[in-house]
């Protein structure tokens, strides 16, 4: 199966050129430049925390090789070629029950998929896996065990999902985004809280510094308040309805302005009932935001999921939100995510089933009727628990291929490593 490619741009150091007149001798031989596989798709809530350690070993490490594992199925297919590193893709299908009988052929699936894993191992020439979680990342991580690859697992849940429960079995290095996810994962000897992942636009955001360019950028007037209504990577069909509801009800507001992300597939859609009923005036729908640093400056209130990503961004950044956990996630996490929130008074939390154009109404018209809430919350939004935790993870990767030493260590599943080239993958 041929992966998706994208140039890395990492190559190894200059060898050393003799001085003139000198003898000539051997050539040293280089050292290999480190390389690193990780495993990540699905969601932008796996990918994203992925691209962000991608980019931090970039930064530690600037001739490091940095491959993705992923599938054909999820969003990797774009989002990881788009930040400019290679995918390679593996037959895996998703730890869910909803796929009927076919979840009973999930070890064979499994075992095939960390077998094609393995293969992409051995030509890329890792010396660690990184696991990011979701179905995807579970053949790296098995194909790291059967490779003897060193491998580290990120859990970013508070309560660790299917496949990560699996691979934590596989490795003895986990790394969490919440203490209390270790209480529920198998496996791991080394644990260490390191918070979310963020990529550098967001980690490093200044949302004051930013918020004149941003709002002009979006043509808001100085008097105007921004809804962020962001459903996550693909959209959220419950969120999007309620915003293009509330549309309708406020079209004749000039003093509020909803920016919706709808997701590529619900765009026309929703572009065309907000013509139909008048919102196109309050409410501009877009398919994705490339900017989402730029969304985050501008708006003065967020109404999204809960999912580990969401939140640690709206905590970094010290953003007020109206909080819809999705009901059907893995031990209810986003309910538990959305409730720590809610609970310090930087967030309201709005069931799935209340979330209707009356329910986002009743939420959001009195935060923002009151600058003084807004800001109270954003206040008590705001942590820098998440801002180095790609870095750490990064670092925890370098050593676990460095073996401490500095000098990364030669391939254990590989016989010959292969040349800086090669982004090409057939498993």
């Amino acid at each position: 199966m041929a992966a998706h490619t994208a140039n890395t741009g990492c190559r190894g150091p200059a060898a050393h050129t003799p001085r003139a007149l000198s003898a000539p001798g051997p050539s040293p031989r280089k050292a290999p430049a480190l390389s690193v596989v990780i495993g990540a798709g699905g969601t932008g809530g796996h990918i994203y925390p992925g691209i962000a350690v991608a980019e931090a070993l970039r930064r530690a490490v600037p001739d490091c090789r940095v491959a993705f594992i992923g599938t054909e199925r999820g969003l990797e297919t774009e989002l990881v070629p788009g930040a400019g590193f290679p995918l390679h893709t593996v037959d895996m299908i998703p730890f869910d029950r909803s796929l009927g009988v076919r979840r009973f052929g999930l070890p064979a699936d499994l075992l095939r998929a960390g077998a094609q894993a393995r293969g992409v191992l051995r030509r890329t020439g890792a010396q660690v896996v990184i696991g990011m979680g979701g179905y995807p990342s579970a053949p790296a991580v098995l194909g790291a065990r059967m490779g003897r690859v060193p491998c580290l697992v990120h859990e970013s849940n508070a309560v660790p999902g299917r496949a990560n429960r699996f691979a934590a079995r596989l490795t003895d290095h986990v790394a969490l985004a919440f203490d209390e996810a270790g209480h529920e994962l198998p496996g791991g000897r080394d644990r260490r809280v390191v918070g979310m992942p963020l990529v550098e636009s967001v980690a490093r955001l200044d949302r004051a510094e930013l918020r004149a360019r941003a709002r002009a950028r979006f043509g808001l007037p100085g008097d105007c308040r921004l809804v962020l209504v962001n459903g996550g990577s693909l959209g959220a069909t419950r969120l999007t309805d309620a915003a293009v509801g509330l549309a309708a009800r406020w079209r004749g507001r000039e003093d509020v302005r909803l920016l919706i992300k709808t997701g590529p597939e619900r765009h026309p859609d929703v572009v065309a009932e907000l013509a139909r009923n008048g919102g196109e005036k309050t409410a501009t729908a877009v398919p994705y935001l490339d900017r989402m640093d730029l969304a985050y400056a501008a708006a003065d209130v967020a109404v999204c999921r809960a999912g580990a990503s969401t939140v640690a961004e709206l905590t970094h950044l010290g953003l007020p939100s109206v909080l819809v956990p999705y009901p059907h996630a893995p031990g209810d996490h986003q309910t538990r995510n959305a409730g720590a929130l809610a609970a310090s008074g930087a967030a309201l939390l709005l069931p799935d089933g209340e979330t209707d154009a009356a329910g986002l109404e009743a939420a959001l018209g009195p935060l923002l009727a009151d600058p003084a809430r807004l800001r109270t919350m954003a206040r008590l939004a705001r942590r820098d628990d998440h801002a180095r935790a790609a870095e750490s993870v990064a670092a925890w990767a370098v050593d676990l291929a460095t073996g401490r030493t500095g000098t990364p260590t030669r391939p254990r599943c590989s016989r010959t490593a292969p040349t800086p080239d090669s982004t090409r993958s057939h498993a």
